[in-house]
């Protein structure tokens, strides 16, 4: 057994000489029984993080005398490069967390390998949306360990001031209540249009509310400006305009501390986590704290993905990791996981304990998730919508105009990978 966790800290050029030296995937010989795992900080706690994982190699370790278990833990800051260039040196850990949208660009470069066989006999007790966003052509390439969940969060405290009683729950009733609002002095809805902000937790969970898409033609071309998204993003263009987002939504990336919400200039945002409700809790006081439903359009849905361990497909210990994964995706691990980073469990005979004051609501909007459409371009598209959005806020293009650019560019990029 080793010393436990192990925490990367060095610069990517010196990691990456590391790995070269070291071999991270498992040593050079064909019967390594070591498995290495980059992990990143799902636990947000740096303290708590860490025992945790030192915990995991511990009993992982004893309940499989055979295999030795190194946990590196990761920055999510470049995750992508530095995870990229791992695998091109064909080196890389064995086992490596995964999201939804990462796996077609792994699998694409043959950086990952299926996972099916560290999940037989229970591939029925996931959720089948969560299993169904591992998948890339009948095949499952990562085991899910965890699943996040987004949904509605008011402040109490400016709706009563507004004199409105129920929450605004769907489009109309967020637009009827805005005017109220703001005579009383606070915005109606927080919006993330920074560049840096993810599209997951802005424009798309509204182009899914109207109905729409972002790829048509089984990712070959982009859809997000149909009818659909030029609903959605007019949604948001109206309420700018009127003074119902905030100006500073311009350069919000997704952050609710210091920000319109988190200071009490928003009365509700839409696409929040169980952080964002604990943060919330702590600036406006418990009581003013109210978590609701996932936003309704032409449909009721929101965003939420599942984490999963991939295997690297140049892994000396496949069997190491397979045993790793099917370890780690017992209930009694998933409940640890759960407990530990506050998420949602991915399996359906699987709930996580917990007493937190809206654990109920967030464990609701599961049902309501969706992880989106997995594509290898599926960031880099973010980078193309994020400044045409905010031409359309400022007035400088129609929602339509901002749109079409964006697919224009999208479309032309989708051509360039085929």
């Amino acid at each position: 057994m080793k010393t436990g966790f192990k925490r990367a800290a060095a610069p990517l050029a010196l990691f990456t000489l590391a790995a070269l030296i070291t071999g991270c995937g498992g040593d050079s010989s064909s019967g390594s029984k070591k498995v290495t795992v980059w992990m990143y900080p799902v636990i947000a706690d740096p303290k708590a993080n860490s025992a945790y994982w030192t915990q995991i190699e511990k009993d992982f370790e004893k309940a499989e005398p055979g295999v030795q278990l190194t946990v590196e833990q990761q920055p999510w800051e470049n995750r992508d490069e530095k995870l990229a260039t791992a695998f091109s040196s064909g080196k890389g850990p064995d086992v490596v967390l995964l999201g939804p949208d990462q796996i077609p660009q792994y699998l694409r470069n043959g950086a990952i390998r299926p996972v099916d066989g560290a999940l037989k006999g229970t591939e029925d007790k996931f959720l089948p949306a969560a299993l169904e966003a591992m998948k890339q052509d009948g095949k499952v390439y990562a085991a899910p360990i965890y699943h996040t969940v987004t949904t509605t969060l008011y402040n109490k405290k400016l709706l009563d001031q507004a004199g409105i009683t129920k929450p605004p729950a769907t489009w109309d009733e967020i637009k009827a209540a805005a005017p109220k609002l703001k005579q009383a002095g606070a915005a109606a809805l927080d919006y993330s249009a920074g560049n840096e902000a993810t599209q997951n937790l802005n424009f798309y969970p509204l182009l899914w509310q109207a109905g729409g898409k972002v790829f048509a033609d089984g990712g070959k071309k982009v859809a997000f400006n149909g009818p659909e998204g030029v609903a959605a993003l007019t949604f948001v263009t109206d309420l700018y305009k009127s003074g119902a987002i905030p100006k500073s939504a311009l350069t919000n990336a997704n952050v609710v501390a210091d920000q319109a919400l988190g200071k009490q200039q928003a009365a509700m945002g839409f696409s929040n986590t169980p952080a964002d409700a604990a943060t919330a809790a702590q600036a406006w006081g418990a009581e003013n704290v109210v978590v609701g439903p996932p936003l309704t359009g032409a449909k009721q849905v929101t965003f939420g993905i599942p984490g999963g361990l991939g295997i690297n497909a140049k892994s000396k210990n496949v069997s190491g990791a397979e045993k790793f994964l099917a370890f780690m995706t017992k209930p009694e691990q998933l409940q640890s996981m759960g407990k530990a980073s506050g998420f949602l469990s991915p399996r359906t005979d699987v709930t996580v304990p917990s007493d937190a004051p809206h654990a109920k609501e967030f464990q609701e909007a599961l049902a309501n998730a969706y992880p989106g459409e997995p594509n290898p371009t599926a960031r880099q598209l973010m980078s193309l919508i994020a400044p045409e959005i905010q031409a359309a806020l400022t007035g400088k293009k129609s929602p339509k105009e901002a749109l079409d650019a964006a697919a224009e560019q999208a479309d032309d990029l989708l051509a360039r990978q085929r």
